[in-house]
């Protein structure tokens, strides 16, 4: 997997100030994504020990709230495959600090229907708490929206998601 950049101190990706990093790779190519570069799956550097020890290090102060995944498409299959060890072993070191992952896949058509027969799906998906879903699509772009693109998208409280076996929003982000 590689990687396109790491935001160290990131505060327009979630709540709080968070740790974002930028996965390459993406097959969605929705018109006038912000970050188009980062659909090659080559572009940028090879995401190493070395990497996940440095994103570890910037979770480390307290004022850090959490580490959130974009791209690029963090659910790209391959992507998976790279960010389960980062996701498995930041969950371990840092129980009280949140992971959200933006992703341009349906939660419920995607996520839960045809990926989930992937034990990988399955355990990165457990790992977060909040997914951002849904294309980016530029006639439904609203700037007024939080954390969110387009209207499109929906932030899934995830453990809530899972158990119901849908798509539950993540309550103070539903407006």
């Amino acid at each position: 997997m590689n990687y396109a950049t790491i935001k160290s101190v990131d505060v327009a990706n979630g709540p709080g100030v968070r740790v974002s990093l930028f996965v390459s790779g993406c097959r969605h190519h929705c018109k006038n994504c912000f970050n188009q570069e980062t659909w090659d799956f080559q572009y940028g550097e090879p995401f190493t020990s070395e990497t996940e020890d440095l994103l570890a290090g910037y979770l480390a102060p307290s004022y850090i709230e959490g580490l959130t995944l974009l791209g690029g498409e963090p659910m790209e299959p391959e992507n998976q495959e790279g960010l389960l060890p980062l996701v498995r072993r930041i969950r371990e070191q840092y129980p009280k600090k949140t992971i959200w992952c933006f992703t341009g896949y349906d939660f419920e058509k995607d996520i839960l229907g045809r990926m989930w027969v992937s034990p990988v799906t399955r355990e990165l998906v457990s790992l977060f708490d909040v997914m951002v879903d849904g294309n980016f699509i530029e006639e439904k772009k609203n700037l007024s929206l939080r954390f969110r693109g387009s209207e499109n998208q929906r932030i899934l409280n995830v453990r809530a998601s899972l158990a119901q076996g849908k798509a539950v929003w993540q309550e103070e982000f539903r407006h």
